[in-house]
């Protein structure tokens, strides 16, 4: 399924891929913009970790507005993992000739063209011989309009690269935010999906380095974009140029606290990122320590999940 992949008329044949949102506590305009975005052929997967009734009424209204939604409630929340398990699952049922799912936040939203980028750039790879794994777009922040850039790794360095957002060749990549994602639904289910203990924080990191661990590679693809909301919200800091800084709330430290400590504790995990991984815990404690006015639960909940992260058995693989 590529843009030269005809359908009569030069179009996609969308039949080939289905997506997944998972939501909790949607802001329902940004949800409306992504569904709308995306190709109106394919089959899209929302799957609610039990919002609130007016979410999920609203939910329910945009699926009638917007050609092949369908709609999955959970009467408590699995976590974004188990979402996403539960959307793949379900969603190889309803769509049986699909190859791709492309995995979404809430509230990103592609880019015009954008969708059938990333599969072009997956098909091209492959026939240029590349055991290709996941490939994922470029993120630019909503709110700074920064992007995101991607994650690469040496042996002694984790980096961010910025290509040229009109950049033709896929960039190598360490690592992939989830959002926006496009994986194999044939490797997601061999490989056992996402690790459902994570819940949310550092699920994509843990994915994205059990299918290098694997022998695949990632990508990513600067001419596919989508605005991305990171966090709660996000502020812009200076270092080397303007980057973009996630602000999260206290639960979700804890989360990403605890995950980086279990992540540490793996064998497949690059060791760079587990040295990067301690330095920004570092950096994250002492931002929130000097600068938050929430301070105080701040630091409450990182040290929180510091110590569950240090208590818990290693876990490798699920």
């Amino acid at each position: 399924m590529t843009e030269r992949a005809v359908k009569g008329r030069g179009e996609c044949d969308w039949q080939h891929l289905f997506t997944i949102t998972v939501t909790f506590h949607p802001d329902l305009s940004l949800l409306s913009k992504q569904l709308t975005a995306l190709p109106p052929d394919c089959l899209k997967l929302v799957i609610d970790n039990a919002s609130p009734a007016d979410a999920r009424q609203g939910i329910r209204e945009l699926s009638e507005a917007i050609p092949n939604i369908r709609i999955i409630v959970n009467s408590s929340n699995l976590g974004l993992a188990g979402a996403v398990n539960q959307g793949v699952k379900q969603g190889s049922t309803m769509s049986p000739n699909a190859r791709y799912c492309l995995l979404l936040d809430q509230d990103s939203e592609p880019q015009p063209g954008s969708v059938a980028r990333l599969v072009s750039a997956f098909e091209a790879l492959e026939r240029a011989g590349e055991r290709v794994g996941c490939v994922g777009p470029t993120l630019v922040d909503a709110v700074t309009g920064l992007s995101h850039g991607f994650h690469q790794a040496t042996l002694w360095r984790w980096r961010r690269v910025y290509p040229a957002p009109n950049a033709a060749v896929a960039v190598p990549c360490t690592n992939l935010n989830g959002s926006g994602t496009l994986v194999p639904v044939g490797l997601f289910l061999r490989l056992g999906g996402l690790d459902e203990r994570l819940f949310i924080d550092h699920v994509d990191t843990e994915w994205a380095f059990r299918v290098l661990a694997q022998g695949y590679t990632l990508w990513g693809v600067p001419q596919a974009v989508f605005k991305h909301r990171m966090g709660q919200g996000s502020l812009s800091y200076w270092l080397c140029g303007w980057r973009v800084w996630p602000a999260r709330s206290a639960a979700r430290h804890r989360f990403l606290f605890r995950n980086a400590m279990w992540l540490t504790r793996r064998s497949y995990v690059p060791t760079v990122w587990k040295s990067w991984a301690l330095v920004k815990l570092t950096l994250t404690f002492a931002v929130h320590g000097l600068f938050d006015p929430q301070r105080g639960a701040q630091m409450a909940a990182m040290l929180q999940g510091l110590r569950e992260g240090f208590r818990a058995p290693p876990m490798e693989t699920p």
